[in-house]
């Protein structure tokens, strides 16, 4: 330790984290600060080099280490340095917060609420340590927990636009469509631009934009300064309200505009993932037999394309006493992921060559995973769409699971796809013939695995909801191998937070209004001609 560390005094008073430098090597770190921010990773560190030889192991130019070390993804030395600037100056509350964001990132998610909270208690006045907590409370599913925290952070900082936004976005996972609607007008007060805002207010599907919000999204998506990700949001926010007013050739033609300017962000394949999923098939073909079929009992998968009706599926199911609705869950992807690493090859390469000890190992590492969310109750859902693609592999790796495929009408479950802004890119939702093609790929995926084993996997068809609930609901739970319970009746009643797109919708009793692709006439042939529909003369 350098003999120079007892100079540097815990953060106090006015520019706290800056205590003991020099007015040259503060004016440095600034500098080396926008560095990080702008990726100049060299510049970055020879200015950091410089003040920690100038003022050694001062904790705000290693934690300006750390935040370098964390961008490049070297989470092992952001762990190190950082704890070097905790070790100066325990109570350095933004070294604690930053902390948690890297052990986050490293996979330790449990260390990093540990590190979060410290820097909430080291720091109750300052917004950031509130605001990583509030964000990532969210990410697990705490919604209540992340209200309360996000709700500090506004309080604390009310123009900080990111936490307004989550603060809004949180409380319509909880049902209070009202307070939502208030923090993105709030933020638009702040930035009538601000693409995130339009997409909250957009996502409450069951009301309506008004005419006012038009026209000033119009005004707003005319001006020269806009970033590509605002402008898109706008757009699909201005196709939602042009819908909504019975605009519909404005609506298509905001929704044509906003999509073709997300896939500039990044192309979808549709022949390679044609071809992947031809190679899944083949892969999934050789699965070895399980060595125990009731492995994954407890969990509940729901699959299909987005907006098909997957979220109320999940709504009905967690409105049962022994059923947790865990939404979207990032687990299995992380599994396979997992193994993929420690074999150093990737998915396909590797499937075929698996055992079924392998594939068991595999299985409990996804419920170790997920095991928080049966701490109440027995069994949990996890309704992540795309998980359709691995129908196969979940009949090795979590045999005992059951799978419910969530289909609705292709022609209208397509179009709203189109109308839905969705940020994992590249996506197959911006052209009406990528969509087709996907389509056209998960219907054979999925009539394969449900022929091959009907009592693993369930057709849940949306319009015979619509048509006769209580039998359907009633099948759905014989198939679940769940006792029927009124409370699946009254989904809408339950309270859960709902983290998808339909968190409004699922909240409604059913509605028999859905429909919407008829409004558009021929506007959706390239859809209907890929999906093999006779086209409207």
């Amino acid at each position: 330790m350098s003999s120079h560390t007892a100079e540097h005094h815990p953060p106090s008073g006015a520019q706290p984290r800056l205590a003991g430098l020099a007015p040259a090597a503060v004016q440095q770190l600034q500098v080396a600060a926008h560095a990080i921010r702008d990726g100049a990773e060299s510049a970055a560190r020879q200015i950091l080099d410089g003040v920690l030889a100038m003022t050694p192991e001062h904790p705000e130019a290693l934690r300006l280490y750390g935040i370098l070390h964390a961008r490049a993804h070297r989470h092992a030395e952001a762990q190190a340095v950082l704890r070097r600037a905790i070790a100066q100056w325990p109570d350095y509350a933004l070294a604690h917060s930053d902390l948690g964001n890297v052990q986050q990132a490293s996979g330790n998610v449990e260390a990093a609420f540990v590190s979060w909270r410290q820097a909430c208690a080291l720091a109750p006045d300052a917004a950031m340590p509130w605001f990583n907590l509030g964000r990532n409370l969210q990410l697990q599913g705490d919604t209540d927990a992340a209200i309360e925290a996000l709700a500090r952070t506004h309080g604390l900082a009310p123009d900080f636009l990111p936490a307004l936004i989550l603060l809004g976005d949180a409380l319509v996972h909880a049902g209070r469509f009202d307070d939502a609607d208030a923090r993105y007008r709030a933020a638009l007060a702040l930035h009538p631009a601000c693409g995130d805002a339009w997409r909250g207010l957009a996502n409450i599907k069951t009301r309506p934009l008004s005419a006012a919000d038009r026209e000033q999204l119009a005004m707003a998506l005319r001006r020269t300064d806009l970033s590509p990700t605002d402008r898109i949001a706008m757009g699909f926010a201005l196709g939602k309200v042009c819908e909504d007013q019975g605009l519909h050739e404005q609506a298509f033609t905001a929704l044509n505009v906003a999509n073709a300017q997300l896939r500039e962000l990044a192309t979808w394949d549709a022949g390679a993932f044609h071809a992947h999923v031809d190679a899944m098939l083949a892969a999934c073909a050789r699965l070895p037999a399980p060595m125990d079929a009731t492995l994954g009992h407890e969990v509940i998968f729901i699959v299909g394309l987005p907006r098909s009706g997957s979220t109320l599926f999940e709504q009905i199911l967690a409105a049962h006493p022994d059923v947790e609705g865990a939404s979207e869950l990032p687990d299995l992807e992380q599994v396979l992921n997992e193994e993929s690493a420690r074999r150093r090859q990737p998915l396909l390469k590797w499937i075929g060559a698996s055992t079924a000890a392998d594939w068991q190992r595999m299985g409990q590492r996804y419920l170790e995973l997920t095991a928080r969310w049966r701490r109440n109750k027995p069994r949990h859902t996890d309704k992540l769409p795309s998980n359709w693609l691995l129908s196969g592999v979940l009949a090795a790796m979590l045999p005992g699971a059951r799978i419910v495929d969530a289909r609705r009408d292709a022609l209208e479950a397509g179009w709203s796809c189109y109308k839905q802004q969705f940020y994992r890119l590249p996506h197959f939702a911006c052209t009406l013939t990528d969509i087709a093609a996907y389509i056209r790929d998960y219907e054979r995926v999925m009539a394969l695995w449900q022929a091959a084993d009907p009592q693993r996997i369930r057709t849940q068809r949306y319009e015979a909801l619509l048509a006769e609930p209580e039998r359907e609901i009633r099948a759905l739970l014989v198939f679940c191998e769940l006792p029927f319970d009124p409370a699946c009746l009254d989904y809408h009643q339950a309270k859960r937070s709902v983290r998808t797109a339909s968190a409004a919708q699922v909240r409604q009793p059913l509605q028999r209004d859905t429909a919407r692709a008829d409004h558009y006439g021929a506007l959706l042939d390239p859809l209907r001609f890929g999906l093999g529909i006779a086209r409207i003369k």
